[in-house]
């Protein structure tokens, strides 16, 4: 199935983070069989670079859809940018998830919880908090706070975190994120180079008396980011936002 997100922002990423409890294993034979078993699958993520104490293999980042795989002293990642289906966006994440108990002893016990990111960059050269406060909070309370003769907001990144079931282990947070700042206000001369992004992160944590998973709670989450996507996030946050930059431009 295609993904439809792709026409609505300039770029869209899908991430997947594994949080463990214990420290993931350092050992410089045990990450390079980890990775090469990942190129062997995937021939074109050639590039493995470290950053601190964190090991990312990826494809070139001249390429549009970009995959990668981490592993840091406590998480696992993988995940691609601009994917075009769900299949191509999930493959690779599943793929980790299916190598981790044999390869980095990531068991159901170690795992803290298990993330799904949904990500949009919506390329815009001005003010990113006018445009966020004329998309999200027009006729709100908020916009009574924010109609004065000086500039207004100077930061402004809303984000909420919601419970999806009663004993609060599965959890949404979307986050709309501003990278405008001071300066750029002040001089009235905007980077058109920094996007307005949005995040919608689904998070599954242990749930009392029950085995974590990982294949199977991966697939509930990436069903319940698709659904939230679909029915809350793309009509009421995705539509004012790129109506308010099509007025702008």
């Amino acid at each position: 199935m295609s993904i439809s997100y792709n026409s609505f922002c300039d770029d869209f990423y899908v991430d997947m983070y594994i949080n463990t409890r214990f420290d993931l294993p350092s050992d410089r034979d045990i990450l390079l069989t980890f990775f090469e078993r990942i190129k062997k699958q995937y021939s074109s993520m050639t590039l493995l670079n470290r950053e601190g104490t964190e090991y990312c293999l990826e494809e070139s980042s001249q390429t549009e859809h970009n995959r990668w795989a981490s592993v840091d002293s406590d998480r696992l990642g993988a995940g691609s940018a601009n994917p075009i289906s769900f299949q191509q966006a999930f493959e690779l994440p599943k793929f980790a998830i299916g190598l981790v108990p044999y390869m980095l002893g990531i068991r159901g016990l170690d795992v803290e919880s298990i993330d799904l990111t949904f990500g949009m960059d919506f390329d815009y050269a001005g003010n990113h908090n006018d445009i966020i406060a004329e998309a999200l909070f027009g006729g709100s309370a908020f916009s009574r706070v924010f109609d004065v003769s000086a500039p207004g907001p100077l930061n402004l990144s809303p984000s909420v975190i919601i419970a999806l079931n009663e004993d609060c282990s599965t959890r949404a947070r979307l986050a709309i994120e501003s990278r405008t700042d001071e300066a750029e206000i002040r001089s009235g001369k905007f980077d058109s180079d920094k996007p307005i992004s949005l995040f919608l992160t689904m998070r599954q944590y242990p749930q009392a008396g029950q085995e974590f998973e990982l294949e199977k709670v991966f697939d509930k989450i990436c069903g319940l980011a698709v659904e939230y996507m679909d029915e809350k996030v793309v009509p009421n946050i995705v539509t004012p936002l790129t109506t308010a930059i099509a007025h702008r431009r």
